[in-house]
């Protein structure tokens, strides 16, 4: 191995040492608690060597929440069902956002409610052309799409975009509330997923 792919190697597990220090410090004290010193302390290492790894608290944050949110998305795809019927496949891809969201819960919701600029490039669905760029944006406009097709409807991208958009902020919405009101019996939470289900296929 050469000098500078042993360096590279090096960077890549210090890099990785520190955000993990920094999530394992988040889920036990929250995210306001976290600071370049806790991290530091952690992995027995001065201030001055994470500032060498990462510019500040900030980017270590922004680079947590850009990886956890990739990693929800990717076990939202990663377990997809397809059947004939497309108001199914909606339903079952609202519950399985729902339920993903929900067992990440505080991940969820630091990286979602999180507004800075780094990563809203990686969270903004709401913009004109979202279905393109964010893949639950773009999961969603296939389901309305097929929804349409099987209706002999029309088909406008900018109808299917704005529906999938008004549907996410709904699931948005619901999880939300359902992790702040995290006391909820499964019972009242079954009801309102079921309910929220109802009114989005109704509504498209």
């Amino acid at each position: 191995m050469s000098i500078k792919m042993r360096r590279e190697r090096e960077k890549d597990e210090m890099r990785k040492l520190i955000l993990e220090a920094a999530n394992e410090i988040i889920k036990e004290e929250g995210m306001s608690k976290l600071s370049v010193r806790k991290i530091a302390k952690k992995i027995d290492y001065s201030a001055p060597i994470v500032y060498h790894y990462f510019k500040n608290k900030e980017d270590i944050i922004n680079t947590i929440m850009r990886k956890g949110y990739k990693n929800i998305l990717k076990e939202l795809v990663s377990s997809q069902d397809t059947c004939k019927d497309p108001k199914e496949n909606l339903e079952k891809g609202i519950r399985k956002y729902i339920n993903i969201s929900l067992e990440t819960s505080e991940e969820y919701k630091s990286i979602l409610l999180n507004s800075s600029k780094e990563v809203l490039e990686h969270t903004a669905v709401l913009f004109k052309g979202a279905s393109l760029q964010r893949t639950a944006v773009g999961m969603l406009c296939k389901c309305v799409k097929d929804i349409f097709e099987s209706e002999n409807r029309d088909t406008d991208d900018t109808i299917i975009e704005l529906r999938a958009q008004v549907i996410w902020v709904s699931m948005f919405g619901l999880i939300i509330r359902l992790i702040v009101e995290k006391d909820i019996d499964e019972n009242q939470k079954q009801i309102l997923v079921d309910s929220l289900i109802d009114y989005v296929i109704r509504g498209i």
